[in-house]
């Protein structure tokens, strides 16, 4: 391992509905693009949140591997890109374990060719499903699943999973809640408009 270090926003060690099967999901810190109606406009910030060594990242894979029987690793963000040394080293030893790899980005697949952003050619080399370009509100996508908009692509860059894998369910998108020992309650998934009740 090199030794690279990543901001963490927020870590789940294991979701179902941040790709497929049963996955351990990295949101990381930070964000460039400012699009309306982000899901994750908390990750947006570029500030110091919860800075981890890749490797140790890759041990709570490697823990959650076991307890949880995950099958792989989602990369959110804020924008992975901009951690992509980090990442990449972390994809690395996910892929080490037997782990599958997806990431999120705001960018393309050309504006990454032309800014050239440090560890984004690693990252991408042991990703197996890249979802690329900014989300647009405009846009929304209901048709595929994990998807926030219709000019969202979706790269299958090994043979690991195909376009199956984008079919949504019977019942639509999917939102997970858990609420922690404190009572701090954290959501994921496809984000949803909650109405409070009155009484």
């Amino acid at each position: 391992m090199s030794g690279a270090w990543l901001n963490l926003g927020s870590w789940v060690d294991c979701t179902e509905v941040e790709g497929p099967g049963r996955r351990a999901a990295l949101w990381v810190q930070g964000c460039l693009k400012r699009c309306p109606g982000c899901c994750n406009p908390g990750h947006l910030p570029l500030v110091a949140r919860q800075r981890v060594p890749a490797a140790e990242v890759v041990g709570w894979l490697a823990q959650a591997r076991e307890t949880s029987g995950i099958e792989g690793v989602t990369m959110l963000g804020g924008e992975p890109m901009l951690q992509a040394v980090g990442l990449a080293e972390v994809a690395r030893g996910a892929r080490a374990l037997g782990l599958s790899v997806m990431v999120f980005s705001g960018y393309t697949l050309d504006e990454l060719h032309a800014l050239q952003p440090d560890g984004w050619r690693d990252l991408l080399a042991v990703t197996d499903v890249l979802v690329d370009g900014p989300y647009d509100a405009t846009q929304p996508d209901t048709e595929r699943r994990w998807i926030g908009s219709r000019n969202q692509r979706v790269h299958y860059l090994s043979p690991r999973h195909d376009a199956s894998i984008e079919a949504l369910p019977d019942h639509g998108r999917d939102l997970e809640v858990r609420i922690g020992p404190q009572g701090r309650v954290q959501m994921n998934g496809w984000p949803v408009r909650m109405r409070r009740a009155r009484g």
